[in-house]
């Protein structure tokens, strides 16, 4: 549905966004993460067409942005990262302003605008203006003019920013809800948020697309992460042997103590036996716990690395 190929874009002698390819199906929800400056919103500018490439190709449903730029458009939906919002209208007259930039027919209006407030859970300041609204309000009449028109694709920027937390699981809901419909690309600092509606990541870094890969897939072989006061020419041997143990690799040591990563197929079943063969040699166990393997650890990672291309 969105094909990303070789895509640049230079700002003088800066170069934002470099030779950055990546390709997105219906109805997934991918998260674009990185750094301040690391070329997210840039992307996302040429990805809507708001800003031209300096090299570089995006197609969407086969369209070709540089030649078909307003049918393209007409398929986004887009909520910036600081939505402009006239502070004079109220949130029904901002909707079917909207509504007319779009080219929505007049008789379309009315239920396209009630769907908007209701999916947005607007109603209840469906009649105030805009300059009387709370910070989350607004960010969710900013949402609600991304999707009025029902497009195929939705790309978000900061969407729960100033959001409370019922806020933010109804927004996580409402994501969710889109995705049955449409593409989503959400951008955020907000790691959690990624983690809890996205299907797949993108890690930006110096410009560069860093890691692509889908959420499922972090983490690598499970392990078991075990802490004993015993060297590995003592505690290798011992640990290899162990049922379910496939692999053991020695991490290091300090302050007379030594951490192991033990590779098995399945860390919880696999840990009472450890426990149990340590105890039996009656060496002290200082930690045992399965190896931690989440988007914070694999995005820390990703982006103190030397800039280099991973797809996985």
């Amino acid at each position: 549905m969105i094909e990303v190929r070789e895509l640049s874009r230079n700002y003088g002698e800066l170069q934002a966004v470099r030779e950055v390819s990546f390709s997105i199906d219906r109805g997934e929800i991918v998260g674009l993460l990185g750094h301040n400056g690391a070329g997210k919103t840039t992307i996302m500018k040429m990805l809507t067409g708001f800003l031209e490439p300096s090299a570089g190709q995006i197609r969407v449903d086969g369209l070709d942005i540089a030649a078909q730029r307003r049918a393209i458009q007409r398929r986004i939906g887009y909520l910036p990262e600081n939505c402009p919002l006239p502070p004079e209208l109220t949130v029904i007259e901002a909707l079917d302003y909207q509504a007319a930039l779009r080219g929505i027919a007049t008789a379309e209006r009315p239920r396209m605008i009630r769907r908007a407030i209701e999916r947005t859970a607007l109603g209840a300041k469906a009649g105030a203006t805009i300059a009387t609204l709370s910070r989350g309000y607004r960010q969710r009449l900013g949402v609600a003019q991304a999707i009025l028109h029902e497009p195929g694709i939705l790309i978000l920027d900061e969407p729960t920013n100033g959001l409370d937390p019922a806020q933010i699981q109804h927004m996580r809901d409402l994501v969710r809800e889109l995705a049955r419909e449409a593409t989503v690309i959400l951008s955020t600092h907000i790691l959690q948020e990624v983690e809890a509606v996205c299907h797949r990541v993108l890690i930006m870094h110096g410009g560069r697309l860093a890691l692509d890969r889908p959420l499922a897939g972090i983490g690598g072989a499970p392990r078991l992460m075990v802490s004993l006061d015993r060297g590995p020419d003592e505690a290798r041997p011992a640990l290899v042997e162990l049922a379910g143990v496939e692999a053991v690799e020695h991490l290091g040591g300090e302050g007379g103590r030594h951490r192991y990563a033990l590779t098995t197929a399945d860390p919880d079943a696999t840990a009472p036996s450890v426990a149990a063969a340590i105890t039996a040699r009656d060496w002290p166990l200082h930690a045992l716990a399965p190896e931690r393997h989440d988007l914070e650890a694999l995005f820390g990672a990703v982006t103190q690395r030397p800039v280099e291309v991973h797809h996985g």
